[in-house]
């Protein structure tokens, strides 16, 4: 008995499935014109001052060492703080060093 039940419910699904697909009418869509303005398309590049790239270069090797390097807009000016000193206790930095550092990511916010 369960066999039968079985094997009609078999039939059944396989019969429902095998139904006809669903034709689904579309429009052709019209190719869109990009329109860029020549300013926006435009990346401005800047040249870092010598002190910036000194505080890039002390970032770039002193923290990459131990971590992934966050960008600087991944943090605010005052949460950038906190973490720099604490970060500093895990390097040879001098407090000299670390306002080039600091001075470094404060450009980039």
């Amino acid at each position: 008995m369960k066999l039968k039940i079985i094997f009609a419910a078999v039939i059944v699904l396989f019969a429902f499935s095998c139904g006809t697909p669903k034709i689904v009418a579309t429009t052709p869509v019209a190719p869109v014109a990009s329109t860029v303005s020549s300013s926006a398309a435009e990346v401005k590049v800047t040249e870092l001052a010598p002190e910036l790239v000194k505080g890039k270069s002390l970032y770039e090797k002193n923290c990459a060492g131990c971590h992934k390097l966050f960008q600087p807009k991944t943090f605010t000016k005052e949460e950038w703080k906190p973490i720099l000193v604490k970060m500093q206790k895990f390097t040879n930095l001098e407090d000299a060093e670390m306002v080039f550092v600091s001075n470094y990511i404060d450009s980039q916010l």
